[in-house]
């Protein structure tokens, strides 16, 4: 059989609940077909890039699998039919990981205590010059012709 990483989308005004019930549907399809299903990840609900059917957040759900590529098809069929999943892709891979996907990692490394953030150490936006030092004087200014004054 060959291995598979799925990932789909599901509406942002679904439920968690709704969604665990969407993986449990797919499961069944890929294990009656002769599948398995090897991990499950719920990344949560995230924000789009671009709107998708008027929503701009979906939840976010990883599926490794370990089935046959006619199960697949069937699953794939299933979620173009069901109206709560805005997008899926699977992807054909060599072997499955182990562990936490990058996703669940990266999450982690930024919940880490004593980590600079997005904009490192500067407090303020504007006005903190932070370890730059003063501002150098810049000199007179020209007329509008172009040359100084």
């Amino acid at each position: 059989m060959a291995l598979y990483e799925h990932v789909f989308l599901a509406r942002q005004d679904v439920s968690s609940q709704q969604v665990d019930g969407l993986v449990d549907q797919y499961k069944t399809i890929i294990e009656q077909n002769g599948g398995k299903v090897a991990k499950v990840e719920n990344w949560g609900l995230k924000a789009l890039a671009y709107r998708i059917r008027k929503n701009r957040k979906a939840h976010y759900v990883l599926i490794n699998l370990d089935a046959p590529h006619a199960a697949v098809a069937e699953m794939e069929r299933q979620m173009r039919i069901n109206e709560d999943v805005l997008r899926f892709m699977t992807v054909s891979v060599e072997e499955l990981e182990e562990g936490q996907s990058a996703m669940l990692q990266k999450r982690d490394r930024d919940d880490r205590p004593g980590e600079r953030g997005d904009r490192g150490e500067r407090g303020g936006r504007f006005g903190d010059r932070g370890d730059r030092g003063p501002r150098r004087d810049r000199g007179p200014r020209r007329d509008e012709t172009g040359g100084n004054e």
